[in-house]
């Protein structure tokens, strides 16, 4: 009869990884989708691995999937040596005329939608044999344990641990409007506390903080904390408060790229553009403490190089 360290020995690869990838997800339908494959193949892969070595690795229930002590174990030991592995294939992938697979970049949205929109097409177009997962998330997330090779991120969210590219512009500036029939009712704000007093569309953070709107003007810095009759998520729900803003219903603060489009066709109005206040564009994130894949590598060079409006 084998011994434990031959059973050890004949464990499948593949089977491995899928059970990393359940147990940084903490599910089966979230491990599938990093890892590119389906639930009821992870889901087999695990059970295989459980049998195999004896031992249960996760505890599921309908509500979530927890590495057992067994698991945890394994999964501390284990994370190390893939990450090598995947670097070691990875040095084979710098010998191709073409760097190939997949870059997984966790984004804001605001990030997707203004800063990747002009650099993503040019990039495939010019490394076709690179595939990009891109996932929004407003929260900041580890990008490992999510999976991602990469996210992007504004230098106040940043570990200490992380290298940080700039990516997109590198000066942006938050901007107030409001459609002119509310101005034309309510009146055009001169100053940002008369904000107080309109009806103002707050955006909330899924952690639950709801950020004041800021406001600087020769060195002088303004913050407050109007009220008004819609709140959205920050992230998916902007879009909502924007149109809501162009019907009537408020006063929007967003993203100056955000809001140009309808304040160049007058949808929207420009108030206190004077006191906008201008911060520093974003960064693409990564560990310092990894090889860097073929494919992030060339992206990385990509935003750096002439190609990218800056």
């Amino acid at each position: 009869m084998a011994d434990s360290g031959d059973e050890a020995m004949k464990v499948n690869l593949e089977d491995l990884n899928a059970f990393v990838a359940v147990a940084r997800a903490k599910g089966f339908r979230e491990g599938a989708r990093v890892n590119g494959s389906s639930a009821s193949a992870l889901s087999e892969a695990v059970r295989r691995l459980e049998t195999q070595l004896g031992v249960r690795l996760l505890n599921r229930t309908t509500r979530s999937v927890v590495p057992t002590e067994a698991g945890q174990g394994l999964l501390a030991r284990l994370s190390p040596a893939l990450s090598e592995m995947e670097a070691a294939l990875d040095v084979v992938n710098g010998f191709r005329d073409k760097p190939a697979g997949t870059l997984r970049l966790n984004v804001p949205i605001s990030a997707a939608r203004l800063v990747l929109g002009r650099i993503v097409p040019p990039f495939l177009a010019a490394y076709p044999d690179i595939q990009m997962e891109i996932i929004t998330e407003e929260s900041f997330v580890d990008v490992i344990a999510a999976g991602c090779d990469a996210g992007i991120r504004y230098d106040e969210r940043l570990e200490q641990d992380m290298i940080a590219v700039p990516i997109g512009p590198r000066v942006q500036r938050f901007a107030t409007a409001a459609s002119p029939a509310y101005l034309d009712r309510h009146g055009r704000p001169q100053h940002p506390r008369e904000l107080l007093g309109h009806a103002c569309l707050r955006g909330r953070f899924s952690s639950g903080s709801m950020p004041p709107w800021e406001f600087e003007r020769n060195g002088e810095m303004v913050r407050v904390e109007p009220t008004g009759p819609l709140i959205v998520q920050v992230g998916g729900g902007i879009d909502l408060a924007v149109e809501a803003g162009i019907a009537g219903s408020g006063i929007v603060y967003l993203f100056e790229d955000w809001l140009r489009p309808h304040l160049d066709s007058g949808a929207l109005e420009p108030l206190l553009q004077p006191w906008w206040m201008g911060f520093s564009g974003p960064f693409l994130y990564y560990p310092g403490r990894r090889l860097v894949p073929a494919p992030l590598r060339a992206f990385i060079d990509f935003i750096k190089g002439p190609a990218v409006d800056h």
